[in-house]
């Protein structure tokens, strides 16, 4: 049996994105995308603030001269701290 050789892999730069999904609904279908996020579901009200945060975010991203590719863990959770948002830890059984 051959082998066939290793098709070369294309290196692509990683993009970053952030991703906001809202549990609750009120029967309404929504989506929102931007340069680096993408958000969906939610109601009326949860999908609001979820945009309102991810703009936010950019923005302080931007006064900083940074952007999700190229900011640490560690800022962005400050960042995102700022905003309102927080870290959920697991929990344990």
């Amino acid at each position: 049996m051959s082998q066939q050789p290793e098709k070369a892999k294309k290196s692509r730069p990683r993009k970053a994105l952030m991703l906001g999904v809202g549990l609750d609904d009120d029967g309404h279908k929504r989506v929102t995308t931007g340069p680096n996020f993408a958000l969906v579901g939610g109601s009326k009200d949860t999908h609001e603030e979820m945009t309102e945060k991810a703009i936010k975010i950019n923005e302080m991203l931007n006064a900083k001269g940074k952007n999700l590719d190229t900011v640490s863990h560690e800022e962005f959770d400050d960042i995102a701290h700022s905003v309102g948002l927080r870290r959920n830890s697991p929990e344990k059984n």
